[in-house]
């Protein structure tokens, strides 16, 4: 197989990617009819390695992580019992094919990196941490609009937009143009606003637009709280009033940790060179043919 491509430029590229974010953008966005003979599906791992692939090509990094969530979150979940309560169970035909992920990746000489009771995002925002001090460019591939508050000048977020094909470069600019926030401000609009998905309320008839003007106007949620006598109407501020707890739950809840304790380096997310026995072997079993063939082509 070929070399990798390293990161060029003044500063190395370190690529991260949320792994089951993205393996489930690619089992709805791809047929179920990818299987092999005996039935089993590959839609989410043929459309996260061709994802991969692209990736790798396109941007050249020198290191690469990709992070998957493992157990329930302990830290959150301790905090406020119903975080995330209430969500679908991950189909099996999905799960299953997380577990083959794990195989791929290792063949591939891809680096996982996993904590049991911590949440990808947490992991993913450790790591960009660690890549920014190791002096590279950091990257993140994911749908998850809670990773805007990692973006700066040193971290770019490519947001999942529609399926596994279009993604959208969330700079500073960006961020404030799509949210009306800086990335250093996305917390507090969240937290007002509430995240269904995690089973957090925000405040009743505070949505994107009117939590986005708060902001700008009074700097932050301690802000907004500090001029509630400002704060035009009657019932925005008896809402906020009221809500003052959930708000100070989902800031809490919402931002991500920097700090987790992952036990690797940036020298540990350099990429292997692929075991091409075995790699061979397990596409070979996946019925993965074409796509195996431009694994051989482009890794």
């Amino acid at each position: 197989m070929a070399g990798r491509r390293r990161g060029t430029g003044p500063r190395p590229l370190l690529l991260l990617l949320d792994g089951h974010s993205l393996a489930y953008r690619a089992f709805h966005a791809l047929p179920d009819t990818l299987r092999t003979a005996s039935g089993e599906l590959t839609n989410a791992v043929h459309g996260f390695v061709s994802m991969l692939l692209r990736l790798l090509s396109e941007r050249g990094p020198a290191a690469v992580a990709v992070a998957f969530d493992v157990g329930e979150d302990e830290e959150r979940t301790e905090a406020y019992a119903e975080y995330k309560a209430g969500r679908d169970e991950m189909p099996d035909d999905l799960s299953g094919q997380i577990e083959r992920l794990h195989e791929v990746l290792d063949v591939l000489g891809i680096p996982v990196v996993e904590i049991e009771g911590v949440e990808a995002d947490d992991v993913l925002a450790t790591l960009a941490t660690i890549g920014v001090a190791a002096g590279h460019r950091v990257e993140i591939v994911t749908g998850d609009r809670d990773a805007m508050q990692l973006v700066d000048a040193d971290v770019t977020v490519l947001y999942t937009l529609r399926g596994i094909s279009e993604v959208g470069t969330m700079t500073p600019e960006a961020v404030q143009e799509r949210f009306g926030v800086p990335p250093d401000r996305y917390v507090d609009l969240a937290a007002l606003r509430g995240d269904g998905s995690d089973n957090l309320p925000g405040v009743p008839g505070v949505g994107a637009k009117t939590g986005a003007d708060l902001i700008t106007r009074f700097g932050s949620v301690e802000g907004v709280y500090a001029h509630l006598d400002e704060v035009p109407g009657k019932k925005v501020p008896a809402m906020l009033r009221e809500h003052r707890p959930a708000v100070d739950r989902n800031l809490a809840l919402m931002t991500l940790r920097r700090d987790v304790a992952v036990g690797v380096g940036i020298e540990d997310l350099v990429p292997s060179a692929p075991d091409v026995e075995a790699f061979t072997t397990l596409f070979a079993e996946l019925e993965l043919r074409t796509l195996g063939e431009r694994v051989r082509r482009e890794l």
